[in-house]
């Protein structure tokens, strides 16, 4: 009677993920498979396209730049943060966190103030006369990479924070007394313990910057188009269903390669230490 009670509590929770999350995936999937023929078809003719292999190519690279962006940013702000006592802490993290809760689109347009041609950056450094005419930033690769890395970079800082905690200020403590220096402590002490936070909050980042499709769109421009704004084209422009869900389905594919990337890095790095 006991046993039947526990396959009836487990039924539900795995029936839900099969309807909500197994079957849609299905469902967009297999038709790259299926149509107009059966076979892998679909995806030798995107690979073999040249304006699909750069737009893929220009996706992995800014996520990637983005995904080391926030780790560098990361680790050290979470590891400040760990340090400090429980009320200051608090606070600074929610200060990190309070992006969150502005929409996408308004954080777009705040940095195209701030980049623009007559936006904030240019206009100071005109003031200083370190430039005699604007510097074209906005509509560029490294103005999505600085959005992105202003997007996900508390996503960084949320998941790493617990990781810190955990590591204690006692073994901190021990390296010092064992006369290792505040920055050698965190290199190799404080950034191994944490490689397995790291490597999760790095995934979510990479996974969450390739399929972004506002940040790319307002500070990108049409001329650094990525895979995220590619679908939407299909989809909602052209409504080309088929080609939509392919473009997802290599979406879920490059996420999958560089968390296999990221995991063999992490093992190599962990050996090392």
């Amino acid at each position: 009677m006991r046993r039947s009670w526990y396959v009836a509590f487990l039924l539900v929770p795995v029936l839900a993920v099969m309807l909500f999350l197994v079957l849609p995936m299905v469902v967009s999937i297999l038709p790259t498979f299926t149509r107009p023929t059966f076979g892998l078809g679909n995806y030798l003719r995107f690979f073999s396209d040249e304006f699909n292999r750069r737009i893929l190519y220009r996706s992995l690279r800014l996520s990637l730049i983005t995904t080391l962006g926030c780790v560098v940013l990361g680790l050290p702000t979470s590891y400040y943060l760990s340090m400090l006592d429980e009320r200051r802490r608090q606070i600074l993290h929610s200060v990190i966190l309070f992006p969150l809760l502005t929409n996408a689109v308004v954080r777009g347009f705040a940095w195209i103030a701030i980049l623009g041609r007559n936006g904030l950056l240019n206009s100071l450094l005109s003031r200083l006369h370190l430039i005699q005419a604007p510097v074209q930033m906005l509509y560029t690769e490294g103005a999505i990479v600085v959005g992105s890395i202003y997007l996900f970079l508390p996503v960084m800082v949320s998941t790493l924070v617990p990781v810190m905690e955990r590591i204690g200020s006692e073994t901190v403590e021990a390296a010092e007394t064992l006369g290792a220096p505040p920055v050698a402590t965190f290199f190799k002490v404080v950034v191994p313990m944490s490689f397995s936070g790291v490597l999760i909050a790095a995934v979510m980042v990479f996974a969450g910057t390739i399929s972004a499709y506002t940040t790319p769109t307002l500070l990108g421009g049409s001329k650094n188009m990525m895979l995220a704004t590619l679908l939407y084209q299909q989809s909602d422009t052209l409504a080309n269903w088929d080609a939509a869900s392919l473009l997802s389905c290599v979406m879920i594919l490059c996420s999958l390669g560089v968390m296999k990337l990221f995991d063999v890095v992490a093992a190599r790095l962990d050996k090392r230490g």
